[in-house]
């Protein structure tokens, strides 16, 4: 068993994570590597400064460009965007492993009658005439779906791709075109048997595919687990402590925290180079779904920093802004920042900057942020608003 002190597990997290010492991931083959040892990289559709797994690569990779992730996504097919923890990112060689995820995905019962209908017809039209968004499919009627009622089109495709029929072919905007699952995915991968069709192996692989993902995790009820449907906490306790047996989980101690805490043994080499690596601050935006993040409550005992995503709290009920970036600087996370962009008129504007209680930044610090925000700004094809 490992002991860790606070400031040990916090450096070894943000040098697993590639926020400490020399930027670790590095261009495009950097977004790759990223996405491999975090398993996935969550999505989500909101852009006040840039979606999401941009936020997250940008916070990363020195100089990243969205066109990196499109081609690795859409041109190339290393990744695909679909479901692990909710909507995701992932490699696309691990797609066999997630069958079971499309067979949950793809059974949902609300419009099934109307869209078993025409599914063969969808099917038909993108063979035939290629890649299509539900608005060139061209199908009358709509249907209850999960908010509301929408369009038969849009619901037969979404309801497909869940299954693994369709994939997104591409995106511009929100809109997705989608085109057939043997022309994204190699052929191997999608006739490829379950690769571990024992429930508790499965749940094995996710478990240690999860740990990796925030770098240390402990076993107990948490947003980290999203996604994967545990049949009961018995079987998470059974999962972890075979992993453990088997030597591909350690377990840690860290001050002042009750429950252990686990690491992959793999990563190892990373918590020894953390230890001796000289590491000076560096300054990096958050994104609110960034897998550093999926777990509050350890965000909480480790840095002493409470973040929500605001997105979903009612307006009058809000602390700070809908959308807040957490600010790491060194290796504290000192603040929390709101940035917006209007790109029609260029302009990122920061709507709201809250620096932790009883913390005075100094020169260095702000300087720091300064050349994040205006990082992003730049990202997003704005100017920074002046005064900030």
């Amino acid at each position: 068993m490992l002991h860790l002190s606070l400031g040990e597990a916090r450096r070894y997290l943000l040098w697993h994570h590639g926020l400490a010492g020399a930027p670790r991931f590095q261009g495009p083959g950097g977004v790759l590597s990223f996405v491999r040892q975090a398993g996935c990289v969550q999505f989500d559709p909101v852009d006040v400064c840039g979606r999401s797994p941009e936020l997250v690569f940008h916070a990363r990779i020195p100089d990243y460009r969205p066109e990196w992730l499109e081609a690795l996504l859409y041109r190339e097919r290393r990744l695909v965007d679909h479901f692990d923890k909710n909507l995701s990112i992932y490699p696309v060689e691990d797609w066999p492993y997630f069958r079971r995820e499309r067979a949950y995905y793809g059974a949902g019962e609300r419009g099934e009658e109307e869209i078993a209908a025409v599914r063969e017809r969808v099917l038909s039209d993108i063979r035939e005439k290629g890649p299509m968004s539900a608005r060139q499919l061209g199908l009358d009627g709509s249907v209850e779906w999960y908010w509301s009622r929408t369009t038969l089109a849009r619901a037969a495709m979404e309801r497909m791709y869940f299954a693994g029929d369709l994939c997104v072919h591409h995106k511009q905007g929100t809109v997705k075109t989608y085109d057939l699952a043997e022309n994204c995915v190699p052929r191997a991968l999608l006739e490829a048997p379950e690769p571990l069709p024992n429930e508790e192996d499965h749940y094995a692989w996710r478990c240690l595919r999860r740990v990796r993902a925030v770098g240390l995790l402990w076993n107990r009820p948490s947003d980290a687990w999203l996604g994967i449907r545990w049949p009961d906490a018995a079987l998470r306790k059974r999962v972890f402590e075979r992993l453990s047996h088997e030597g591909r989980l350690v377990k840690a101690t860290v001050e002042s925290l009750r429950e252990p805490l686990y690491l992959a043994r793999e990563d190892l080499g990373a918590l020894e180079e953390s230890r001796v690596a000289d590491t000076p601050p560096r300054c990096a935006l958050l994104a609110p779904l960034d897998s550093l993040l999926w777990d509050r409550k350890l965000v909480f005992s480790l840095f002493g920093f409470r973040y929500t995503w605001e997105i979903y709290t009612p307006a009058h009920k809000r602390v700070y802004a809908a959308y807040t970036l957490p600010v790491l600087y060194g290796e504290r996370l000192v603040a929390r920042v709101a940035p917006v962009c209007d790109r029609r008129a260029g302009v990122m504007e920061v709507k709201g900057l809250w620096w932790e209680e009883g913390l005075r930044p100094d020169d260095a610090m702000e300087a720091a942020l300064r050349e994040r925000l205006l990082a992003l700004a730049a990202f997003n094809g704005c100017r920074l608003s002046e005064p900030y």
